[in-house]
């Protein structure tokens, strides 16, 4: 049986269709599109997602509006998932930008080390793959208390060790490349190597990566707020959203219909964006070495 060599092994399901060049642009354009909805979302709003009127609660959805009904509290359903686009990929890119940032700067650091410090840092990496984050994040936001700017910053400090230990072992692989061999005989030093040289290699990993790291702190940040260790009660997030309507599934079941849709879809975008950017580079990858 032939075996395919995968990086991510627990996205096989979307593997195949991801190769495509047309899947790789419609992700693309479908994340572009979810942020322009972020950025934008108060010229969206059908309703203010923070008005209420009772008289109107629990309508179901309706084409001459509310198009997804309405809450408890007779809050528009579709006005609050427009609001929940800026909180989540909010969140989820400075988390990103946060772990990526940590991650790249610990793998780089621990494969570039001289042997005694790589094994210090190289520990420190394990350690912190070790600990499931997910549980990690539960304790620091329960220390820190809960809001958009304390659950970033966790995220983001929870997620860099699988970072770290994709760019630790890239890294070990270019540093004996021959054009950085070739750039140490010719004197050039470490900061300028890793700037000139590292740095550019690693960017396909580091799209690769960004992707999924993106997609899974989205889960993360969904299921914190639907534990309400994420976002203020009232907050209009999709994790508030789904927890609020875990009381209502037999009356009014369409109050989870929109914010499951818009998890669906900007995860899978986001998984798919980083499949299809995965199996570009192993395309390229295979070419050079013919």
């Amino acid at each position: 049986m032939k075996k395919v060599p995968t990086l991510f092994t627990r996205r096989d399901v979307m593997r195949k269709t991801s190769t495509s060049p047309l899947i790789l642009k419609i992700s693309a354009a479908t994340l572009a599109f979810l942020f322009l909805v972020a950025i934008f979302q108060n010229f969206l709003y059908t309703v203010d997602p923070a008005f209420s009127d009772l008289d109107k609660r629990l309508l179901g959805p309706s084409i001459g509006g509310p198009w997804l009904g309405t809450d408890p509290l007779g809050q528009d359903v579709f006005s609050r998932v427009i609001a929940g686009f800026r909180w989540s990929l909010g969140i989820g890119t400075i988390g990103t930008l946060i772990g990526v940032f940590i991650g790249l700067t610990l793998g780089i650091g621990a494969a570039w080390s001289r042997k005694r410090m790589r094994v210090v840092l190289s520990r420190i990496i394990d350690i912190g793959i070790s600990f499931p984050y997910l549980i990690i994040a539960v304790t620091i936001v329960t220390v820190v208390g809960r809001g958009f700017w304390p659950l970033a910053l966790t995220l983001g400090l929870v997620c860099w060790p699988t970072i770290a230990r994709v760019v630790y072992a890239e890294t070990l692989t270019l540093r004996e490349r021959e054009f950085v061999t070739a750039a140490r005989l010719f004197g050039i030093g470490s900061f300028t190597s890793i700037f000139t040289h590292i740095l550019p290699a690693l960017r396909p990993t580091i799209q690769v990566v960004t992707a999924f790291t993106f997609a899974d702190l989205l889960i993360a940040e969904s299921g914190l707020s639907f534990l309400g260790l994420g976002a203020p009660l009232g907050t209009p997030t999709w994790g508030n959203m789904l927890n609020d309507s875990r009381t209502y599934m037999a009356e009014a079941p369409w109050m989870m219909l929109g914010p499951v849709i818009a998890i669906i879809v900007t995860i899978f975008a986001a998984n798919l964006l980083g499949e299809g950017l995965n199996a570009r580079e192993k395309a390229k990858s295979g070419r050079v070495s013919q």
